[in-house]
């Protein structure tokens, strides 16, 4: 209990699962990476299950590896409510990204039950498969196969960047559950969660209500030119794949800055070939990025994109080509867990700001199917998928006891959404 009798979690419990499970992965090197059903996943989520079973939940697994820990409510046939996120990393990670909403998780429901507390709705802990997507796509794999949005045998199918088939690999971790995806239809899903930005830092707030999150426009292009000598070829000759691809790039960020709206645009990966410092590229291979919280702005940027890679090919005589890897719609969140969470924001006598997500979350594809929010606490400098990710403990907890107040009236029989 704090001073004003309100219960609060316990930091030492919550801070020291975050530090251990972050050791769990490391490289002689001291790289933190836990794919998606490796072996350091194993072990990652062999820690989670136990720390769950030891706070007296039930422990369930589904199809596609989802890592569910179960506490059951007072009353039989109540939807339960879910809180939770995802412990798979990207290579040479931080150690909050994700675990901190399981961790926490776990922890609100442990404060919960240590108070002798049996709230009449049955509360989930979940620790869903894939949310990466670094070495199996696509990525909020397991949360987008519980909420129906990809079949699961198509995802268990999914090759990934090592060959691997993600449906053998959890069967040989021992994650390949006998659950269909989607047993349980929360009452509402809350998702606590580091910023990943600079925003709630740069002004000096503590806690980010998030009422939407951003849509995901993922492209990759493809364009072909002709490889030749790169000091007998003149200029106005060439057809240069490698200045076509390098166009795109400026062109992209020229419009962004040009723009009053919170579009931004990435190109994260790119190949040349048949990259040799003397020959002028005949194949350039690179993703786009676009995100923005509306999607008529988001339609419109991707009509612009191919617009301009029309007029590209023509002007450059080149051939480009377009795979579409992922589109995500923006999500606006449920407005009554908004509101409850900025209510106990206030009542912990915090600091906070209604936000939009930049980035993608479980949260995403759990909006499907149920009433949903998030949670942020900030990022120092605005740094993550980074081993300098940091929050600050004292932010990290007061998170953590936002959750446990919002979690507690959720799982209320008379909490409505």
């Amino acid at each position: 209990m704090n001073a004003a009798g309100t219960l609060s979690i316990t930091a030492d419990r919550l801070l020291g699962r975050l530090r251990a499970l972050g050791q769990i992965g490391r490289d002689s090197e001291g790289r933190l990476t836990r794919l998606a059903a490796s072996e350091a996943d194993k072990a990652g989520r062999d820690a989670v299950a136990g720390w769950m079973e030891a706070a007296g939940l039930e422990v369930v697994v589904d199809r596609i590896g989802n890592l569910f820990g179960l506490w059951r409510g007072g009353e039989a046939g109540l939807a339960p409510v879910m809180v939770g996120s995802h412990i798979d990393t990207v290579i040479d990670a931080g150690i909050l990204d994700g675990c901190y909403g399981v961790l926490a998780g776990l922890e609100a429901v442990e404060t919960l039950r240590d108070a002798g507390i049996v709230p009449p709705r049955s509360v989930v802990v979940a620790a869903f498969t894939n949310e990466e997507g670094v070495r199996y796509a696509p990525d909020m794999m397991g949360s987008l196969v519980y909420a129906g949005g990809l079949p699961v045998e198509t995802a268990l199918a999914s090759v990934g960047t090592d060959g691997t088939v993600l449906g053998e690999e959890l069967a040989r971790i021992g994650y390949a559950g006998a659950q269909a995806p989607g047993f349980l239809t929360p009452h509402a899903y809350v998702e606590l969660h580091i910023e990943q930005g600079p925003v709630l830092e740069r002004e000096g707030l503590r806690i980010g209500a998030v009422e939407n999150l951003q849509g995901i426009s993922w492209q990759r292009v493809t364009i072909e030119g002709i490889a030749n000598h790169a000091g007998t070829t003149p200029m106005a000759m060439r057809r240069d794949a490698g200045l076509a691809a390098a166009r795109v790039v400026t062109f992209l960020r020229d419009r962004v800055a040009r723009g009053n709206a919170p579009t931004v645009a990435t190109v994260g990966c790119m190949s040349f070939a048949p990259n040799a410092i003397n020959v002028i590229p005949s194949r350039a291979v690179f993703t786009v990025d676009l995100r923005d919280p509306d999607e008529a702005r988001l339609r419109e940027e991707e009509q612009a994109l191919a617009s301009w890679l029309k007029h590209l090919e023509a002007e450059e005589g080149v051939t480009i080509s377009v795979e579409r890897l992922a589109r995500f719609a923006p999500v606006a969140f449920d407005q009554g867990i908004v509101g409850m969470v900025e209510r106990a924001v206030s009542r912990r006598g915090l600091s906070a700001r209604r936000m939009t997500s930049g980035a993608g979350h479980d949260a995403q594809m759990m909006a499907r199917i149920c009433p949903t929010a998030m949670i942020f606490v900030p990022s120092i400098d605005g740094i993550s998928h980074n081993p300098r990710e940091c929050t600050a403990e004292a932010d990290l907890v007061a998170g953590a006891n936002v959750l446990l107040d919002t979690l507690g009236q959720l799982s209320a029989a008379s909490a409505r959404c």
